[in-house]
């Protein structure tokens, strides 16, 4: 990192902006091509958790390429200022790799829409046979992060 005075360090911060945040931009490459999707997200255990149908581009890509890469921005806040160059932003964000597995079975998307649904709300949810069908849940298993702040 460029600016290593806005590093964040501690894994404890770095996954207190994962527990916290609400948007992931999950990336993957198609073909040698970026893609990036914004996507809801749950982080548990070094691991994110996504929900998704059970066909479409993502699913074929991570078919085809687990490896992928995600943002998450936690706080975001736009400073403006007296010239166009003066304005900045006060954000922390986390950045990261890891490695996309999709759960088909019952049992690990009904623990993974579990996590997912935990990043949201406190309630608990049962989830019947039929949206566990009706749907697949991305596993990626973090293998590296970086964390940033600026104030």
């Amino acid at each position: 990192m460029r600016r290593s005075e806005k590093q964040i360090k501690d894994i404890e911060e770095i996954e207190g902006i994962l527990r916290s945040a609400q948007l992931c931009h999950l990336s993957l490459v198609d073909d040698g091509k970026p893609y990036v999707v914004p996507m809801n997200f749950g982080y548990a255990e070094g691991a994110l958790y996504f929900h998704s149908a059970p066909e479409g581009r993502k699913i074929d890509i991570i078919r085809k390429n687990p490896e992928v890469c995600f943002n998450i921005i936690g706080r975001y806040d736009l400073v403006t200022g007296e010239s166009a160059c003066s304005w900045t932003a006060q954000f922390d964000s986390v950045t990261g790799t890891g490695k996309a597995e999709i759960l088909i079975d019952r049992a690990g998307k009904e623990k993974g829409l579990a996590v997912l649904m935990g990043q949201y709300s406190r309630e608990k949810y049962d989830f019947s046979v039929e949206d566990l069908d009706g749907v697949v849940v991305i596993k990626v298993q973090i293998e590296s992060l970086s964390g940033k702040r600026s104030v």
